[in-house]
C-alpha cells in the first residue's frame, strides 16, 4: 500500500467518527459554517469524499492523458468560483442528497464504506482515474486519493466547527500533505509576495491568502 492511501484511510476513519457524533445529529437541520449549506449538506459532502473512492475504482480505466496533481488544481474551474456558480450549487445539492436519509443512516453508510476501503484500497492497482466534470485529462489513483485527503481534512474542520466540537486530530504527515497542496494553490491565486508576507510578516500581510 502506498503511504498516501494509509494516511487517507486514517483521515476517513476520523471523518466517519465525526459524522456519527451526536452533536452532528442534533444540529442536522441547522446552518453550517459554510454559506448556504446546512449541517446535513456539509456532512453529506464530507461523506462524499469517502464515497468517491469506490466509485472511481469501479469505473473503466480512462484513456485521457495523466497529469500531475498540481496541474490538476491549476486546471479545475471551481477554485475561487462564486457561491452560486452551478458547480457549487451542484455540490450543495449533492451533499443534501447523500445525507437525505438522516444522520444515523449516513453515519452507518460511511462506516461501511470505510470498512470496505480498508479491504480494497491498499491492494488496488495503480491506474488513472477521471471524473466526468474534468477536461480531457486524468490523474493517478494516488493523486486522486491525495485530493480526497485534502477535502476530508478541510471539511472535517468545517463540520466540527459547525457543531461546536474539536476538530479531529490527524497524523501530522496527513496535514502536512494538505498544507503543501493548499500552499501551492495559494501561490497560484495570490502570488509569492502575498503568501510570503502572510506567513512571515503580520504587519503587512494581505487580508487573505485562501487557497480555495
Amino acid at each position: 500500500m502506498t503511504h498516501i492511501r494509509d494516511l487517507y484511510l486514517t483521515a476517513a476513519e476520523s471523518a466517519a467518527k465525526l459524522i456519527a457524533a451526536p452533536q452532528v445529529a442534533a444540529a442536522w437541520h441547522e446552518p453550517s459554517a459554510l454559506p448556504k449549506l446546512s449541517v446535513q449538506g456539509l456532512a453529506g459532502h464530507l461523506a462524499g469524499q469517502i464515497f468517491f473512492i469506490p466509485k472511481v475504482l469501479a469505473e473503466p480505466v480512462p484513456t485521457e492523458e495523466i497529469i500531475p496533481i498540481h496541474d490538476y488544481y491549476a486546471r479545475v474551474s471551481w477554485i475561487g468560483s462564486d457561491i452560486d456558480d452551478p458547480f457549487n450549487v451542484g455540490i450543495r445539492t449533492s451533499g443534501e442528497k447523500d445525507a437525505a436519509e438522516g444522520a444515523a443512516a449516513l453515519a452507518s453508510q460511511v462506516e461501511g464504506v470505510v470498512e470496505e476501503l480498508r479491504a480494497v484500497l491498499p491492494s488496488a492497482p495503480s491506474r488513472p482515474v477521471r471524473r466526468p466534470t474534468w477536461g480531457p485529462w486524468s490523474i493517478s489513483l494516488d493523486d486522486f486519493v491525495t485530493s480526497r485527503l485534502l477535502e476530508v481534512v478541510v471539511h472535517c474542520d468545517d463540520l466540527a466547527y459547525s457543531v461546536g466540537v474539536p476538530t479531529p486530530e490527524l497524523p501530522s504527515e496527513a496535514v502536512e500533505t494538505v498544507v503543501d497542496l493548499l500552499s501551492r494553490i495559494a501561490l497560484r491565486r495570490h502570488g509569492q509576495t502575498d503568501v510570503v508576507r502572510a506567513l512571515s510578516r503580520a504587519e503587512r500581510a494581505p487580508v487573505s491568502i485562501s487557497a480555495l
